[in-house]
């Protein structure tokens, strides 16, 4: 029996799959070579997470992979309606990115609370200037997206004495759905989006929705950057409608020079790096390992993504 072939889309550093020696053949592709390579795969390993390629080699002629694992927690860069109607199963990279991102939300909260943006930017001005900070505990926030990155950001800002409203699609227990979104928003000192990107949710945040903020709220986008209608949040931090907001993703990555977004006045921008510490690919590398593993055995996979929905759901509640 011949071995299982895995094709790699390669982004730099490779994946380390030493552990598959002999067990399976791992060969590589690049958006030029995947649609080709394609048919002759059991197994594609997305590791050129930030690629469309996947997307727009799916629908071609021939056999199809039968497990597609990408390395991220988003799959809406993959996703297309051929690969959703097939019986390839689709899984993601959750448990590897939540902690990391839930304490950068964390960090930025606090920077917020602590006015250190405005402190760097008076030391390099040399510029001594007392001012009053914001106290964060009994403050409010508002989770948008309930899975285990919401979930896990919701934990951590409860440690800082933070009162956490969660908001997911459907409302189940401690979790509110999206109909309370606006009401808990207008009310809320911090908005943090952590959503997944489906139909429903992209453009979900607007002029109407920056609009319902109050004048001390900040908003923070660790989710998707489509989820965020990038023209009208900073038409409405210059018109200074609420008091600032993060952007760690966006609709174009990466940010070109000559952005606006860049000189935006309460803006703080980086580069879609909240996930990422030290080791992760490795991390990474080691969560596919042990996934193949259980394929090779015909286990069941854990974070299969519903295609209906595009997304893991969560273990709380039946579709």
């Amino acid at each position: 029996m011949n071995a299982p072939v895995i094709l790699v889309l390669d982004a730099d550093p490779p994946p380390r799959l030493g552990r598959l020696t002999g067990r399976a053949v791992v060969r590589h592709a690049d958006e030029r070579t995947l649609a080709g390579m394609l048919p002759e795969a059991d197994v594609l390993l997305v590791w050129d997470f930030a690629s469309d390629a996947v997307r727009a080699a799916w629908p071609g002629e021939g056999p199809r992979p039968r497990w597609v694992h990408t390395a991220s927690a988003g799959v809406d860069r993959l996703l297309c309606p051929a690969l959703a109607g097939s019986s390839t199963v689709v899984t993601n990279a959750r448990g590897i990115f939540e902690l990391p991102i839930a304490e950068y939300v964390a960090g930025l909260v606090l920077a917020f609370a602590k006015d250190l943006p405005r402190t760097l930017g008076l030391q390099q001005r040399h510029v001594w200037r007392h001012r009053e900070t914001m106290t964060l505990a009994g403050s409010r926030a508002v989770v948008v997206g309930a899975g285990p990155v919401g979930r896990e950001i919701m934990r951590l800002l409860h440690g800082l004495g933070v009162r956490v409203a969660l908001v997911g699609r459907t409302a189940r227990r401690t979790i509110h759905g999206v109909e309370d979104l606006g009401r808990l928003a207008s009310g809320a000192d911090w908005v943090i989006s952590a959503a997944p990107l489906t139909p429903e949710t992209r453009g979900m945040f607007d002029a109407r929705f920056f609009g319902l903020l109050q004048p001390s709220a900040h908003f923070v986008n660790v989710g998707r950057g489509a989820l965020t209608v990038e023209e009208d949040l900073a038409e409405a931090l210059g018109r200074r409608w609420f008091a600032g907001a993060a952007l760690d993703v966006f609709q174009e990555e990466p940010l070109g020079p000559g952005s606006p977004l860049w000189d935006v006045p309460g803006l703080l921008v980086s580069p879609h790096m909240s996930g990422d510490t030290a080791g992760w690919r490795d991390r990474l590398g080691e969560q596919f390992v042990s996934m193949y593993e259980l394929w090779a055995e015909g286990a069941p996979l854990p974070n299969t993504v519903d295609m209906r929905l595009g997304y893991v759901p969560s273990t709380d509640i039946s579709h």
